[in-house]
C-alpha cells in the first residue's frame, strides 16, 4: 500500500487544502516525502456528519459483527507487512524490533476488544421485571443496558505511532463500544497514520459498515483538533500527550454548550520508593534495573521512572554511585522528533539550574542528531516538598533522586506527590511494615502500584489500569489500557414498560444473546 499524502473521510481518500506538514526522520534530520495538506473546517464538518449518520446503525451492529470488524482491522494492519514498519522507523527513529512488537500489541488489543464485545458483559444488562401485585405500590418493568456515547475524536500520540495512535487503544475501545471514530493524526508520523488509516478504511468496507465509522484528518497546527473537540456531533475525546495540550483541549470540551468527557493522559513521573532492606541487600541490582527502565526508548514512555525516593545513608550512596556508573556508559538514542529533543534539553537545563538540585551523572555525547543523553540528578526531601516544579515531567531519560532523613519524611514526600500513572515499591520481607504505612497514601495518588518491578511496560489485559489522579490523567475514574477502557465511551439507558417488540435484543425475555444479566437481583447463568 502506497503513502499518498491523503486524508480519509469516510470511504474517500483526498488531499487536504490547508497548510501542509511533512515528516522528519529524527535520526538523520531528512524531510520525508510526501507532504500532507491539512484538513479544512469543511472536512471536519463532513467527517462529523458522516460519523453522526453512521452512529445509529453502527451502535446496533450484532456483537459478532462488531467483533469481526475489530479482528478485520487487525488483519488489514498485518497485511501491510514490512511497509508499515519501514515507514514507522523512518518517521520515529525507533528500531525495527520495537515497532514490530508495537504492531503486535496493536493487533492483539484489537482482538482483545473483539473478545470483550462478544462476551457482552460491557452491556451491563439489569432487568427488574414488573410486579403489578406489589404493595403498597406496583413496580413498573425496568430494563437497563449501556449504549455508545456517540462519535469520538481521538488524538494520535507521538511516542507510540501504532499502539496509541490511529488504531491504538483509544480507537479500539471506542469502536468496541459502538462509537464511530475520527482520528486527528499526529504530525510526527503522518505516513504511518495514513497506512493504518487505510487499513481501517478497508476493514469498514469489507464488513459492509457505514462509511462514517472511521475518518482520519491532518493539521499543521491546532485548528482541526479544536474544531473536532467543539463540534456538536462529537460526544467524547481521547488524548495522549503533553499537559499543556491536554488541558487546552479539556477546557474546550468543558466550555461547549454541551460539555463532553475528555479523557486525557498527560504527564507522570512514576515515583520509585526504595525501602531500607531492599536497598541494603540489592543495591547493585536495583541500580541496574532502574537505569535500564529509565533508558528504555530513550525515556519516552509515560511510565518512565522520573523520581526515586529513599532514606539517606550509605546504601543510598552506593545506589547513586552504581546508577551513575551504569548511566554514564549508556549509548545515546534518537528521540522521536526534534521538538521532543528540544523540550528534553530545556527540562534538563531547568533541573541543572535549580539551586537545590545536584547533577549526578550524564551519559557521554555522540554526534547523532536529536540524541537523548540520559541524565541523573539528586536533591533532598524538603526541596521536593517545597517546590512543585521538581515534580514536572522531563520527557526523556532523566530522573531525580530524593534523599529523605527518616521514614516519616519518606511519607511526607509521598503525601506531596501529584497524581501519577504508577508508583513502585522495592521492598524485602523486612520492609513490609514501612510499605504498609505507605500504601494508603500511594493508593490516593496513582492508578497502578507495583512491588519489586519497574513501571515501564504496560500489559494489555483485563486487570490493567493505565490512568490515575490529575495531572496524570484528566479523569481518575478511567483507564486507557485494558478492557475497562471501553467503559469511557458508554452510558446507561433505562427502558420503562417498553413493549418487547421494541426492546433491544439484550433486554428481551429468553435472553437471546446469552448474556450474564442481572435479573430481579439475581445473576443469570
Amino acid at each position: 500500500m502506497h503513502v499518498d499524502g491523503v486524508q480519509l473521510i469516510g470511504k474517500d481518500q483526498q488531499r487536504g487544502s490547508q497548510s501542509a506538514i511533512q515528516a522528519v526522520n529524527p535520526a538523520t534530520g531528512d524531510t520525508l516525502e510526501p507532504e500532507w495538506a491539512g484538513s479544512s473546517q469543511d472536512d471536519v464538518k463532513r467527517a462529523c456528519q458522516l460519523a453522526d449518520e453512521a452512529l445509529d446503525t453502527y451502535r446496533e451492529t450484532s456483537l459478532e459483527a462488531r467483533a469481526s470488524f475489530l479482528e478485520t482491522i487487525a488483519e488489514e494492519i498485518e497485511r501491510l507487512g514490512d511497509a508499515l514498519i519501514e515507514r514507522a522507523m523512518a518517521e520515529s527513529g525507533l528500531p525495527e524490533a520495537r515497532l514490530t512488537g508495537e504492531r503486535g500489541r496493536t493487533c492483539n488489543q484489537l482482538r482483545l476488544f473483539a473478545r470483550v464485545v462478544r462476551d457482552g458483559e460491557w452491556l451491563d444488562v439489569r432487568i427488574d421485571p414488573a410486579q403489578p401485585e406489589r404493595t403498597p405500590m406496583p413496580r413498573v418493568d425496568l430494563r437497563q443496558r449501556s449504549i455508545a456515547l456517540g462519535p469520538v475524536a481521538i488524538f494520535g500520540a507521538s511516542n507510540f505511532p501504532l499502539a496509541f495512535s490511529v488504531a491504538g487503544g483509544d480507537t479500539a475501545s471506542a469502536l468496541a463500544a459502538g462509537c464511530p471514530v475520527i482520528v486527528k493524526a499526529h504530525n510526527a508520523h503522518p505516513g504511518t497514520s495514513e497506512l493504518v488509516g487505510k487499513a481501517i478504511q478497508k476493514a469498514v468496507a469489507r464488513c459492509n459498515l457505514p462509511e462514517g465509522v472511521f475518518s482520519l484528518l491532518y493539521d499543521a497546527d491546532t485548528a482541526i483538533g479544536k474544531a473536532l473537540v467543539t463540534h456538536p456531533s462529537i460526544k467524547a475525546a481521547g488524548f495522549t500527550g503533553s499537559r499543556n495540550g491536554g488541558m487546552t483541549l479539556w477546557q474546550l470540551a468543558q466550555n461547549r454548550p454541551e460539555p463532553i468527557p475528555f479523557y486525557a493522559e498527560m504527564s507522570s513521573i512514576n515515583p520509585v520508593f526504595l525501602l531500607g532492606n531492599a536497598l541494603e541487600q540489592r543495591t547493585q541490582a536495583l541500580a541496574e534495573g532502574f537505569v535500564n527502565s529509565l533508558n528504555m526508548g530513550a525515556g519516552q514512555f509515560c511510565t518512565s521512572p522520573g523520581l526515586v525516593i529513599a532514606r539517606e545513608g550509605e546504601a543510598l550512596n552506593r545506589f547513586i554511585d552504581a546508577a551513575a556508573s551504569a548511566l554514564k556508559a549508556l549509548p545515546s538514542h534518537t528521540m522521536l522528533t526534534p521538538g521532543i529533543h528540544d523540550a528534553y534539553e530545556q527540562g534538563v537545563a531547568r533541573l541543572a539550574a535549580h539551586s537545590q538540585v545536584r547533577s549526578v551523572a550524564r551519559a557521554d555525547s555522540n554526534d547523532q542528531p536529536n540524541a537523548c543523553r540520559p541524565q541523573l540528578f539528586s536533591t533532598d526531601a524538603q526541596a521536593v516538598i517545597a517546590d512543585n516544579t521538581l515534580q514536572e515531567e522531563v520527557f526523556g531519560a532523566c530522573s531525580l533522586i530524593v534523599a529523605c532523613s527518616s521514614d516519616e519524611e519518606v511519607r511526607d514526600v509521598a503525601r506531596a506527590l501529584e497524581g501519577q500513572l504508577t508508583v513502585t515499591l522495592h521492598m524485602d520481607e523486612g520492609d513490609q511494615q514501612a510499605a504498609g504505612q505507605l500504601l494508603p497514601i500511594l493508593e490516593r495518588r496513582a492508578g497502578r502500584l507495583l512491588a519489586n518491578g519497574w513501571p515501564t511496560g504496560v500489559e494489555v489485559s483485563d486487570a490493567m489500569v493505565h490512568g490515575g489522579p490529575f495531572p496524570s490523567t484528566s479523569d481518575s475514574r478511567t483507564t486507557s489500557v485494558g478492557t475497562g477502557a471501553i467503559e469511557r465511551f458508554l452510558r446507561p439507558v433505562c427502558y420503562q414498560d417498553i413493549p418487547e417488540p421494541l426492546q433491544p435484543e439484550a433486554l428481551k425475555a429468553g435472553n437471546p444473546l446469552s448474556l450474564k444479566r442481572l435479573v430481579d437481583g439475581q445473576r443469570e447463568a
